[in-house]
């Protein structure tokens, strides 16, 4: 015997295999990264290695500068060879071994952490501990699981594999003298934005503070060996440089192939995993490591109030980015689900608080410089215009907006959006939307239309511009590649959130970035398609005809028990 549904067109179905399940939780990390600053210290502490203030800095610098060797090589390079022997055989009062700073020059390394004729002092319980526990960390734990660049050379996007199966993404974006990456801070997204790839997959869990340095180590990684690959890369330029001496020629390289600005505006809410993004921000700009100006990290949120205010207070010299997308609360509340209960004027109020955090506290360190009066209340103070404009040009508050078809975009949009951030100085960054399909069936608006509300919004003084498009014909958007994965495996839909092109105009030649279900040509494939839609429409009108039926069940009981009455 068959059961009806299993028939179809007078034939009998064959059985459809299902589909491989997507992993809704990370497994605990195994080994661990190295660069997971906070997970180290506590494993140190609990084999009862005790470090002194700057050692760890000291060793985190020296495999910044070997290029990120992998660890049980970097190590025995330490105990080793990189040994500095003395008259004292190399140890130093406390059981130190000095570690001669002559590493490997990488493409990695920065002006000031690379200085030379400096020793570190490490532990031998440190190195032993390392040497010992090799098996529990490693140096990059993640790893490159495609990458591909657009065909102007100026983008290239990685899926980046996690170890335990997960995959995230980063964008390289090679602007005239400097590179940006984008990093994702979460495997998936639990904020649920309706134009966002990411949204549609749901939260699956963290990344630690490693897992989002080792998103810079790979692409940095990319980026040397592009450069290497090509003779006469535009972006070297060479520096003869005559010695005084009259010596030999020296040639400085001008390297634009170093990462200079790093974005968290990948997959994942960066508040959302605060610990882990605000440890990476510190390592980012620490001088000894990656060594960035403050102003080049920028955290993007879609709205965490209370994590903007942390963020405020913990590290407020780093930009941060609010994702508004709409100019009043309902709708927000239509876009993004996320905010509801979160007035629209908090954010703001908490993005400007943001901006304006140095200026307070160089006031609160030096009163007698101002004539105003800080208010008891939170620390709120009324800064004029020239305050405001020397603090935007240090460190910037931006507004993200999507711009899309619909009530989101209309002149009275616009103006509503210009006086929400009046008198803020703040940097409006208006983001095309490019079509795909999607169940929501969103578009892009016209090009004028995009160029009035961005001088709608100029107007009442906020500096707004419209993104420049980058990586459109490879799907340069954070979460997009994933999420297409997950589409041939579900059937489900995809969305991207850069650029104006139709889907149809993106990769006029055909890419295989994850391959399809072995064994299965186009035609089993349309057929399986067909017997599915199938399937659905008699699902759809069996559901009807229970509903129908119920209800005649429930009228027929009314009218029985009304009879019975009288």
């Amino acid at each position: 015997w068959t059961p009806w549904w299993a028939w179809h067109g007078g034939k009998r179905r064959t059985t459809m295999t299902a589909p491989k399940q997507i992993k809704r939780y990370r497994d605990p990390l195994s080994p661990k990264p190295i660069l997971d600053r906070t997970a180290l210290l506590k494993e140190l502490k609990s084999n009862g290695v005790s470090l002194k203030n700057g050692q760890l800095d000291l060793f985190y610098q020296l495999l910044h500068l070997s290029g990120y060797a992998p660890l049980h090589e970097f190590v025995a390079e330490l105990r080793g060879e990189g040994v500095v022997v003395g008259d004292d055989g190399g140890k130093n009062d406390d059981g130190s071994v000095s570690v001669a700073g002559s590493v490997a020059n990488s493409r990695m390394k920065n002006a000031v952490s690379s200085r030379r004729g400096r020793s570190a002092q490490l532990p031998k319980s440190f190195l032993s501990y390392l040497a010992n526990h090799g098996n529990d960390w490693a140096t990059v734990t993640s790893k490159v699981k495609m990458h591909q660049t657009s065909s102007n050379g100026t983008t290239t996007k990685i899926a980046v594999e996690l170890q335990d199966g997960h995959v995230v993404e980063s964008v390289l974006m090679r602007h005239e003298g400097r590179v940006t990456i984008c990093v994702s801070s979460q495997v998936g997204c639990a904020m649920g934005c309706t134009f966002c790839a990411t949204g549609t997959m749901g939260i699956r869990g963290n990344l630690s503070s490693g897992e989002i340095l080792e998103q810079l180590v790979l692409g940095s990684r990319i980026l040397a060996s592009s450069r290497e690959s090509k003779e006469n890369d535009s972006a070297i330029q060479v520096v003869s440089l005559e010695s005084e001496a009259g010596k030999q020629k020296k040639h400085k390289e001008k390297r634009l192939d170093l990462i200079r600005n790093v974005v968290f505006m990948g997959m994942g809410e960066p508040l959302n995993n605060y610990a882990n993004v605000l440890a990476a921000c510190r390592a980012l700009i620490h001088p000894q490591l990656w060594n960035l100006a403050h102003s080049r990290v920028t955290v993007s949120t879609v709205g965490v109030v209370s994590r903007m205010r942390d963020l405020t207070r913990d590290l407020p010299e780093v930009n941060l980015a609010l994702s508004l997308h709409a100019p009043n609360q309902m709708m927000r509340e239509k876009i993004v689900p996320s905010a509801k209960g979160t007035p629209i004027e908090s954010l703001i109020v908490a993005l400007d608080n943001h901006m304006m955090a140095l200026a307070r506290r160089k006031l609160l360190d030096n009163p007698q410089g101002s004539d105003q009066v800080v208010s008891n209340e939170v620390g709120v103070r009324e800064f004029n215009v020239e305050e405001r404009q020397a603090a935007s040009k240090k460190k910037r508050a931006m507004i993200e907006y999507v711009m899309l078809e619909g009530d989101t975009s209309t002149v009275e949009a616009a103006h509503q959006l210009g006086k929400l951030c009046e008198g803020r100085h703040l940097v409006v960054n208006l983001i095309p939307y490019n079509q795909t399909s999607v169940k929501d069936k969103l578009s892009c608006p016209s090009e004028e239309l995009m160029q009035e509300f961005r001088r709608i919004v100029s107007s009442y003084g906020s500096f707004c511009s419209i993104r420049r498009t980058m990586g459109a014909d490879i799907a340069g958007a954070c979460g997009q590649l994933v999420v297409e994965q997950e589409k041939r495996q579900h059937n489900e839909l995809a969305d991207i959130e850069d650029g104006p092109f139709r889907k149809d105009e993106v990769g006029k030649r055909p890419v295989t970035l994850f391959p399809n279900h072995r064994g299965k040509n186009k035609s089993e494939t349309r057929e399986g398609n067909s017997e599915r839609e199938t399937a659905d429409l008699w699902v759809r009108r069996l559901a009807v005809a229970t509903a129908v039926a119920a209800s005649c069940f429930v009228v027929s009981t009314i009218l029985l028990l009304q009879k019975r009455k009288r």
